[in-house]
């Protein structure tokens, strides 16, 4: 265990290092976080999944200001996702502390979202700015807001804000990246915001470490801030398809780690 002031120093530095790393890779770096809080920082569980998505609420909000800035505010999309991800982190934030308090079931479900993470980042290619999109397959709006209930959900049990999901499908779908982007930060952060508050209100009726480590998670979301800007100006310097292979292999073998520690 870290001593005082030490915990905050790492998290701070980590998470510079990790967004840089994950950002030009078109992932949040706080998919990576959360087995790195567990190992290194030794955060409690289920005080970890908050503190995770404190560190979204920090890291977030210089990308959408610039996004903002760009004019670009996801409009109706963005309402769409933010409509179906709140409901759906709340439920989310529940169940991890009502079902899944202990390591070893959680250390499944980490192995759950990291393997098919790593998989997407092996075999999927980022779209090109300045390519001509194809024509978007119109998901109905209902079915729309029924998955981002269920990304919702993921989020609120391993702690991210689920754009690393929503983006790849609404992208494929046909939808250009520049109205995907603004979107899927949108309800990261509102998403996000609302599982943090939702732990911290259920750590008034519990007896487990529930609340999120408030030092910590702002800590780990200055170092992403300013990893993620640090990431997204090296992108152009670096081969794409190296990026995605070098993190999608790291992702894949922390996720084998946590599937055999928690079936053993």
């Amino acid at each position: 265990m870290l001593g005082p002031g030490w915990s905050e120093v790492v998290a701070l530095v980590a998470a510079y290092v990790i967004a840089v790393a994950a950002t030009p890779a078109g992932i949040s770096g706080a998919v990576l976080l959360l087995p790195f809080q567990v190992s290194v920082l030794g955060t409690p569980s289920p005080a970890v999944t908050p503190t995770n998505l404190l560190y979204n609420v920090v890291s977030t909000p210089g990308a959408l200001y610039r996004y903002w800035r760009q004019g670009q505010t996801g409009g109706r999309l963005a309402l769409l996702l933010i409509g179906g991800t709140l409901p759906g982190v709340i439920a989310g934030s529940v169940i991890r502390v009502k079902l899944l308090p202990g390591p070893r079931v959680f250390d499944v479900v980490v192995a759950a979202v990291l393997i098919p993470v790593g998989v997407w980042l092996l075999l999927s290619r980022p779209a090109r700015t300045d390519a001509p999109s194809r024509p978007a397959t119109q998901i109905p709006a209902s079915l729309l807001v029924v998955l981002a209930v269920v990304v919702g959900c993921v989020g609120g049990i391993y702690g991210i804000g689920g754009g690393a999901i929503l983006a790849p499908v609404l992208i494929g779908s046909g939808r250009k990246p520049s109205e995907v982007a603004p979107a899927a930060l949108a309800s990261t952060f509102v998403t996000s915001a609302g599982g943090v508050i939702t732990f911290t209100i259920l750590s008034l009726h519990q007896h487990l470490s529930v609340a999120p480590d408030w030092p910590t998670g702002i800590a780990l979301g200055v170092g992403g801030l300013a990893g993620g800007y640090t990431g997204a100006r090296l992108q152009s310097r670096m081969p794409d398809v190296l990026i995605r292979c070098v993190v999608g292999v790291l992702v894949i073998a922390i996720g084998a780690y946590y599937l055999s520690s928690g079936l053993g």
